[in-house]
């Protein structure tokens, strides 16, 4: 059992377990490279239909690139991480003048924390709601939500207060975003334990923003709330 940092994440790991014949206790080394950057799981959500986030389909390599796809979107947009996570790696340009430092800041933090500098972009969503979906999922295809967590407060985009269920919530939203989240997780042939993340406008549309492949520190309050050992089903389900 790989914990929920270190090598849970990393795919090369993972491949390693399963050359050896050994049981990683978590998704396949498939699942984790196609979710493992934030372009590709886009595409995949995309592709399923699941509402992304309006931004660019690629890594930017230039400002002009960037500027390309904030005038497509409208501003102010986010330059993220390709492969970040945690809140790193991610700075706003509000308009045309912000890009250069913006991209700067976000490539050093990027290259530092993950050892990647490359960079996209995607439109900022104003004041959102932060909502992510806890989910296990069993080796013969059937896969369940354990409901959502709200971790919408936040600092410096590092989650402070999580709390589950969302104080925003409604059965018919649950019901949309649950099902959005299963697909997501079914088109990888998504294994184990797994959270999908999504951002919610004032409006109550919905946008997938990245799938976590593994367990997630906050993990406890939905065991809390639903009675789950999520650790204990992790195991049954390798087993």
């Amino acid at each position: 059992h790989p914990g929920y940092g270190f090598l849970a994440q990393i795919p090369s790991f993972v491949k390693a377990c399963e050359s050896n014949g050994i049981e990683f206790i978590g998704p396949s080394s498939d699942a984790l490279t196609k979710m493992g950057t934030k372009i590709r799981a886009r595409e995949i959500a995309a592709n399923i239909g699941v509402p992304v986030i309006p931004g660019s389909t690629e890594a930017v390599e230039s400002e002009e690139d960037v500027m390309e796809v904030a005038e497509k979107v409208g501003y102010p947009v986010l330059v993220k991480a390709v492969y970040g996570g945690g809140g790193r790696g991610m700075r706003i340009a509000n308009n045309k003048r912000d890009i250069p430092q913006a991209m700067e800041l976000a490539r050093l933090e990027a290259d530092f924390a993950f050892g990647n500098p490359k960079l996209y972009v995607e439109k900022l969503i104003a004041k959102p709601r932060h909502i992510e979906f806890q989910l296990l999922a069993d080796k013969k295809g059937n896969i369940i939500h354990l409901g959502e967590r709200d971790c919408s407060i936040q600092r410096r985009y590092q989650k402070l207060i999580e709390e589950t269920p969302s104080p925003i919530m409604t059965n018919e939203l649950r019901r949309a975003m649950a099902k959005a989240a299963i697909r997501v997780a079914k088109a990888v042939n998504y294994t184990n334990a797994g959270t999908v993340e999504f951002l919610v406008d004032k409006e109550k549309h919905f946008y997938f923003l990245e799938m976590n492949t593994r367990l997630q520190v906050e993990h406890l309050i939905t065991e809390m709330v639903t009675g789950v050992d999520i650790v204990k089903e992790q195991i049954k389900i390798t087993a």
